[in-house]
């Protein structure tokens, strides 16, 4: 039986490139030095770091005072919110949406106990959120709008710049967690008037547990915890250098290649899903056009997406169910139910995520083993139909 190793989980992780590695395996060496030491060897250091930081700063058309480093995405969400809420004061209205990533949901749950109101705007079939729902949600009260630039299940690219028109027309703060979309489509923040963006370094063939915070010059935010006057004393304590070098280098090599990887992963893409709506019983989850150039997210009725993921993998393909940071979840994904899916349709979702490593022969392989297993899966399926 022909196996082989295909890995469609980028959206989940990617694997760090070579010249990543290369550019952070001296600060692990002799370029070992306390960037906050005045020495010639914190000196050294503090310059490559800083370099770092111009690097990300022109990647998204930013200065460089307006990046903070943090250890990823999760934690560039909390400081934006929490620090945004506890600047603002003990009460407040945040505008959220019912599909966004857990770091941002989690963190607005928190924020309503402790007295300040959500919204969590809807979203129609496709995954996509109406700005003039948003505008409509504004309370005198709302201090912060926070929608997510692409969906990290369904793949769907939320119209960031019109939201943050609103936002800005309305004096209000627009953050936006981007870990999905920095380093996969151009992003400029001034023009999509954003104040505050999250990302993350592991998405775009980084190091993990290392990303970044976009704060626009003159947002005032609290920090979560105190220890020292690092990252302007809004992300305390010894920086992580290695990993800032390696997240400045990846994106660098990532935006430049935007214009040519997207180009190829969208054929990929629409090849994979061409192919896997040949097989009775597939929906397509989220957008069709506006849609993240490397993701497919589909749903196989009558079976489960667990039992799916598991005889892939005995295929050598990994993919993952929903988001990674909730795949051990028994219950439905909340994307997939908010757009629509039933309990069913939404345990059979898989999401396939390509990256810059994925080949036309890996599309084949898959859909040259896929039929099959969703056939052999249908007809022991107590869900229903049988193939």
């Amino acid at each position: 039986m022909e196996s082989r190793q295909v890995y469609m989980d980028h959206g989940a992780t990617t694997p760090v490139r070579e010249e990543v590695l290369e550019a952070m395996l001296p600060f692990y060496k002799e370029l070992y030095g306390n960037p906050s030491s005045v020495h010639a060897k914190g000196r050294e250091v503090r310059s490559a770091f800083e370099e770092a930081r111009e690097i990300v700063a022109r990647s998204l058309g930013a200065s460089a005072e307006e990046i903070y480093f943090t250890s990823g995405g999760t934690e560039s969400n909390n400081i934006s919110l929490r620090g945004t809420a506890k600047k603002h004061g003990p009460s407040g209205h945040i505008i959220t949406s019912g599909v966004e990533h857990h770091a941002v949901l989690d963190v607005c749950h928190d924020l309503e106990k402790d007295g300040y109101r959500v919204t969590y705007l809807p979203v129609d079939g496709d995954g996509l959120i109406d700005p003039q729902a948003v505008e409509a949600a504004i309370t005198p009260d709302t201090f912060i709008i926070s929608i997510m630039a692409a969906n990290n299940e369904i793949g769907t690219i939320q119209p960031i710049k019109e939201i943050g028109r609103i936002a800005d027309q309305h004096n209000l703060l627009f953050h936006t967690d981007a870990v999905q979309v920095v380093g996969q489509l151009p992003v400029d923040v001034n023009e999509m008037k954003i104040d505050l963006l999250s990302l993350s370094a592991h998405k775009f063939n980084g190091p993990k547990g290392v990303g970044a915070l976009y704060k626009r010059k003159g947002v005032k935010l609290n920090p979560l915890y105190s220890g020292g006057g690092q990252e302007g004393k809004l992300r305390p304590g010894t920086e992580n250098v290695p990993g800032v070098v390696g997240l400045a280098r990846a994106l660098e090599l990532s935006v430049e290649e935007i214009p040519e990887k997207k180009e190829k992963l969208e054929l990929l893409r629409d090849k994979l899903i061409k192919g896997l709506l040949e097989i009775d019983d597939v929906i397509l989850n989220g957008h069709r056009e506006k849609r993240l150039p490397g993701n497919i997210n589909v749903s196989f009725k009558y079976i489960e997406g667990e039992s799916i993921l598991l005889s892939l993998d005995m295929h050598g393909i990994a993919a993952s169910s929903g988001s990674a940071c909730s795949s051990g979840s028994l219950e439905p994904s909340h994307v997939l139910s908010a757009i629509g899916l039933d309990h069913h349709a939404a345990h059979g979702s898989i999401r396939f995520t390509l990256g810059r490593g994925n080949r036309e022969d890996d599309i084949d392989y898959v859909l040259s083993k896929i039929p099959a297993v969703v056939e052999n899966l249908r007809r022991i399926s107590p869900m229903g139909k049988s193939k």
